[in-house]
């Protein structure tokens, strides 16, 4: 399985609307980050699909090693 790239050592804040589906990019490939523009077809890769529970800022997961994926755990602090 490929590895995603790290596409910044920090979270992304992003106002989410409840209720509406969102979609993570994984591989760390997309022009659009922390949202997924279809660069994982190429590497073989899916993203993570989420529904926000509410309307709010949300920290998603830049590093893509997160174990809470989409949401950041602060685990880019270690690498």
């Amino acid at each position: 399985m490929p590895e995603a790239v790290i596409a910044q050592k920090a979270p992304y804040g992003k106002d989410l609307e409840v209720g509406k589906t969102y979609y993570w990019c994984a591989c760390g490939r997309s022009a659009n980050q922390p949202f997924c523009d279809g660069s994982h077809k190429a590497v073989g890769m899916t993203p993570k699909a989420f529904t926000a529970e509410k309307t709010a800022t949300a920290w998603l997961c830049g590093c893509k090693q997160s174990k809470n994926a989409p949401y950041c755990d602060g685990t880019h602090k270690s690498l």
